[in-house]
């Protein structure tokens, strides 16, 4: 059985277009503005309509308001909310049951102490994703740093959640992500970029082989 695959941090038609062709499972577009990946809702939009029926269409904010999030609702069709900040489980609770949507919650992993976070979003997130801490320095992004974590860290464990592993990924290095870690998703963002914002369509193509051969 294939890994499944989210290719995040999506800002052009063509990057769509390999993403859904090289199979993946869920496509991610970022409204977070200092990321050089973020999106206009009306660019979101765009792009979320030319992504076929079975690939989920996946929002990702950091702290946001409902304001905001409803902003880009109404300009984007979006399968999921994927919080990826310091959201608090009734935060999570409180958007999943105003937008209707589900709700993926990101939890920044460094050290066994932070498994203890996950713990709080089972019961109101509807997936995990677990992505390394950001780096302690001025403007750093709290994802797509390129950085990966111990996956033993989380090998072996259950949730009660379906979960995503994300951080450091390369086609290169997923055999052994998921062979550590136990991951059956997988997240992409910078691993399948030739620069910050920018994604090398051979690098998605890769990625998403190197998913299918699992």
């Amino acid at each position: 059985m294939s890994v499944a695959a989210k290719i995040c941090g999506l800002s052009s038609a063509a990057a769509v277009e390999a993403a859904v062709q090289g199979g993946a499972a869920f496509v991610g577009f970022v409204f977070y503005p200092p990321s050089p990946r973020a999106l206009a809702p009306s660019a979101a939009g765009a792009l979320a309509a030319a992504v076929p029926a079975g690939v989920r269409r996946v929002g990702l904010f950091v702290d946001a308001e409902d304001e905001a999030i409803a902003a880009v609702l109404d300009e984007a069709a979006l399968d999921l909310l994927q919080f990826h900040g310091h959201e608090p489980p009734a935060r999570v609770a409180a958007a999943r049951a105003r937008f209707g949507l589900p709700v993926i919650k990101a939890v920044a992993i460094a050290g066994p102490a932070d498994l203890a976070a996950a713990a709080r979003y089972e019961t109101v997130a509807d997936m995990l994703l677990f992505d390394a801490k950001p780096p302690r320095r001025r403007g750093a992004l709290p994802g797509g740093n390129g950085l990966a974590f111990d996956w033993q860290l989380i090998s072996g464990r259950r949730w009660a959640r379906p979960w995503m592993l994300s951080g450091g990924l390369t086609a290169e290095l997923l055999p052994q992500a998921v062979r550590l870690s136990g991951a059956q998703i997988v997240d992409v963002s910078s691993g399948v970029e030739e620069a910050p914002g920018r994604k090398d369509l051979a690098k998605i193509r890769a990625f998403l082989a190197a998913a299918r051969a699992l």
